[in-house]
């Protein structure tokens, strides 16, 4: 049996803290900016736990 190979992809835009949580970057913060107002904009930095219902999605694809 071949071994399971983690997804490169995902490895990229994921980081599992110490403790197993699952961080990522906030969606919607690459274009249109003009647009969004810079609350929105502010709030939308930095990164954040992942959505509990993806986390299962998410640890699969990273080999864990």
């Amino acid at each position: 049996m071949p071994k399971m190979k983690s997804h490169t992809g995902t490895g990229k835009r994921v980081r599992v803290t110490g403790k197993g949580k699952i961080m990522k970057q906030q969606a919607g913060l690459r274009h249109n900016l003009e647009k969004k107002s810079s609350t929105r904009t502010r709030r939308l930095t930095g990164v954040v736990e992942a959505a509990k219902s993806d986390v299962k999605r998410l640890k699969k694809l990273l080999g864990r």
